[in-house]
């Protein structure tokens, strides 16, 4: 009797499981059918949030003033070059020679046989550079030549002509106070930055890094920055009127002026440096009595100490300062004119003189023993 017990106690525990197991497998597929998979629940609650009030806004169409601007930056920043470069230290316990970062800068692609333009500042005393491109292919760099006058260098790079895109280059005669103005560069080492603004003066002059002042140098209120040296001041059309080469501020960061040297004078410049290693500049053949001295005795204007045998100068006649026989000195030429520009000291004449080619004829208005006497001098050239 008891063994029968026991087999029923069994097989009412075996009905009771097998109850169970049926009972959870219909309440498993109960809930796959109200509940929904995860990449359903995802679904829904992206649906959810477009018809929430937090919905995603359509797009609106760019204005014309934007696409003009996104369109100048895609067409110009291929032309737009990083500059970093190195100098070398020598140890003082080992003394062996590291080469060391430096600087940075900005630079542009002024044609397809890799010649840069930057700032001779950007790599003065520079023992290496490395030209970074738009596409992050860096190529290393030689110096051709630079005008520290006006603050430019001239690099180059050898990379293939494909990877060269010249920047499209405009003219600075003609600028006007309110014109829009846009500058790309790499401040801080951020690459490929575009900034905004106007030209909000002309005529201006800055001093290059070897004193001598840099005139007609375009002010802007683009944001200028420590990287952007060297780097192009564009003009809507997206063409070059400019090279930016300094900022004013008394914490070395943008403070609302920039200033950039003019693209007629880099013009001048630039093909001088590739052809040449340097500015042909336009001589008259003289050597000039130093401004000091000229100040001390009261001289307004160039007064001639030398002039070079065979030059235009000794040509024409110019005079030089000599002494008599008696020792005392005999004032030469005081130049006080370069074709009707007035010139009251030796950087005068050295600024005016820029604007003419070596094999030009200019008329000179020099003061000789108290009279103005005006005489005509082709130019030579420094080569």
């Amino acid at each position: 009797m008891k063994f029968y017990h026991l087999l029923l106690l069994i097989l009412l525990v075996g009905l009771g499981f097998f109850a169970g197991t049926a009972y959870k497998s219909a309440e498993y597929k109960n809930q796959q059918q109200t509940f929904p998979t995860s990449a359903e629940s995802e679904e829904s609650d992206r649906a959810s949030d477009l018809s929430s009030d937090r919905a995603i806004a359509p797009v609106q169409i760019v204005s014309t003033s934007e696409e003009a601007t996104i369109n100048l930056f895609e067409n110009a920043a291929p032309s737009v070059v990083y500059i970093t470069t190195t100098s070398v230290k020598r140890d003082y316990w080992s003394r062996n020679v590291y080469e060391i970062p430096s600087g940075s800068g900005t630079g542009f692609i002024w044609d397809t046989d890799g010649h840069i333009v930057t700032n001779y500042h950007v790599i003065q005393n520079a023992y290496n550079a490395k030209v970074t491109l738009a596409d992050q292919t860096s190529w290393d760099a030689k110096v051709i030549g630079t005008e520290q006058r006006k603050d430019l260098a001239v690099l180059k790079i050898d990379a293939p002509i494909e990877k060269l895109k010249a920047i499209a280059v405009g003219t600075s005669y003609d600028l006007k106070v309110g014109q829009s103005v846009f500058a790309i560069g790499n401040p801080f080492g951020l690459d490929q930055t575009l900034t905004t603004g106007v030209i909000s003066a002309l005529g201006r002059e800055i001093n290059s890094v070897v004193g001598l002042p840099i005139r007609d140098v375009i002010q802007t209120d683009a944001a200028i920055n420590p990287g952007n040296s060297g780097g192009p001041l564009l003009d809507s059309s997206g063409r070059l009127i400019g090279v930016n080469t300094a900022i004013y501020s008394k914490t070395g960061s943008y403070a609302g002026i920039g200033f950039s040297v003019p693209v007629d004078v880099v013009h001048r410049v630039i093909p001088d440096i590739i052809n040449f290693g340097e500015v042909r500049r336009p001589v008259l053949g003289i050597e000039l009595v130093h401004q000091q001295y000229t100040q001390r005795y009261g001289i307004e204007g160039a007064l001639i100490m030398h002039v070079v045998p065979n030059s235009g100068a000794e040509k024409a006649g110019i005079k030089a300062t000599s002494q008599n026989k008696s020792g005392e000195v005999e004032f030469g030429d005081v130049i006080i004119g370069v074709n009707g520009e007035s010139i009251k000291s030796n950087n005068d004449l050295f600024l005016a003189l820029e604007k003419y080619q070596p094999g030009e004829m200019v008329e000179l208005e020099v003061v000789r023993k108290g009279k103005n006497k005006m005489v005509a001098v082709q130019l030579g050239s420094s080569l």
